[in-house]
């Protein structure tokens, strides 16, 4: 029964085929541009995430600075300072982390033979590697021995590549940071850098061997990573800092908290949005050509009153008109879905990347937008199509099905 129906179908599309090929091409038009939309979604949001992956999102950094409300005996206004003891204060009684370093910064005068350039310096322990994802491109970053003996060793931003050493082999060979000899170890890989960003001009020493450039005994920050839900990690890092320090956990001018993974929550909601204004503007589109298809069912519909009647004469029911027309309409719509995908396909691999973050920064060809057709951008157009496609087929179906079949035959 369903195979005969299908077959009738067939043949009344091959009939007609000029105009079921102009309404295939209008729902193919339709499902690529939600397909593709979707597509378009997804690699925004993948987008902002590789943004952010590349320092981590897991990661936290915590900063001093002023109170600016009253706490217990102490006033509002005085000025926190970290210490050494607030990091091993945060390293037991902080559960979720994972790694924790200490870090004090100076922008100084780097040199090598013939050239002078000010970048900055920050001394850190040999976790920050892991907590900044710093990845090395050549030789290595410094380890905790190296931290233990105060070496004077460094770890050089990728600008250093063509600024100092000019095609030279970096490994071993001496640079002067305000003044004082440091042994190269290691270059970073270049991060994404927007502008003048100081990003690939940053230079890594032992957090002891800082203290010959800057004094260690105030920290400019503490960085950390974690693991679990960042809310509770928060909580309590601010809880530890201020029974330390005598402020209101509450105080958010007490200390300054950069969190990663809240940024890019933030982000991901606005992304998300995105994706369904996108997937909202593709489904009018496919309605669109929805429309078409109704008025083209429409008209086969009239086209076909005699033989309407002529089937209700010879003893088929309601529903197997209504089946037959309704059949009718999902064939092309799924017709022109598969066409659409395939179009869509093309289209993504033709365009494959489209310059968003690249547009501003260098080396964030990961950060632009990427037309990769998944499986569930897909599953959502193909949902979108069956529901456009028995919309506008079931009107002229049930058209067709409430013919009255004496009146059907009169009709010429």
């Amino acid at each position: 029964m369903l195979k005969d129906i299908l077959n009738q179908a067939w043949e009344a599309m091959v009939y007609n085929r000029r105009r079921t090929m102009i309404t295939i091409i209008g729902m193919a038009w339709g499902i690529a541009t939600v397909v593709l939309l979707l597509a378009y979604g997804a690699g925004f949001s993948r987008a902002i995430q590789a943004i952010f992956a590349q320092w981590g999102t897991h990661m936290i950094g915590v900063f001093p600075g002023r109170t600016s409300e009253q706490a217990g005996g102490d006033k509002a206004g005085i000025k926190v300072q970290f210490t050494l003891d607030d990091v091993d204060a945060i390293g037991t009684t902080v559960p979720g982390l994972i790694h924790i370093s200490p870090m004090v910064s100076k922008d100084v005068p780097v040199q090598d033979g013939l050239h002078t350039y000010t970048w900055t310096v920050n001394g850190t322990n040999e976790t920050v590697q892991d907590i900044m994802h710093l990845t090395i491109q050549q030789g290595r970053f410094f380890n905790g021995a190296e931290v233990q003996q105060r070496a004077h060793v460094a770890v050089l931003g990728s600008e250093a590549l063509t600024k100092f050493f000019q095609g030279e082999y970096p490994i071993g060979q001496s640079i002067r940071l305000n003044g004082i000899d440091f042994t190269v170890v290691g270059i970073m890989d270049a991060k994404m850098a927007e502008g003048d960003s100081d990003n690939n001009r940053q230079v890594y020493i032992p957090f002891t061997t800082m203290d010959d450039i800057k004094s260690t005994h105030y920290l400019d920050g503490i960085w950390l990573d974690y693991h679990g839900d960042h809310t509770v990690v928060v909580k309590n890092l601010r809880d530890a800092l201020a029974a330390s320090h005598h402020f209101n956990p509450d105080d958010h001018n007490a200390i300054y908290v950069a969190d990663l993974m809240e940024q890019l929550s933030q982000f991901q909601i606005l992304s998300v949005a995105l994706q369904v204004l996108l997937a909202l503007v593709g489904a009018l589109t496919l309605g669109i050509a929805g429309i078409g298809l109704m008025n083209i069912m429409l008209v086969s519909v009239q086209q076909r009153t005699r033989e309407i009647g002529v089937e209700k004469a010879l003893g088929a029911q309601r529903k197997h008109i209504l089946t037959q027309f309704l059949a009718e309409a999902m064939v092309i719509s799924l017709t022109g879905g598969i066409c659409g995908i395939i179009l869509a396909e093309i289209v993504s691999l033709l365009i494959g990347r489209i310059r968003f973050y690249s547009y501003i920064a260098d080396n964030a060809s990961a950060a632009d937008i990427y037309l990769r057709i998944s499986f569930t951008s897909v599953v959502v157009a193909v949902s979108i199509l069956v529901v456009t496609g028995l919309i506008s087929g079931m009107i002229p179906a049930i058209r067709a099905a409430n013919l009255n079949p004496i009146e059907a035959l009169r009709y010429e």
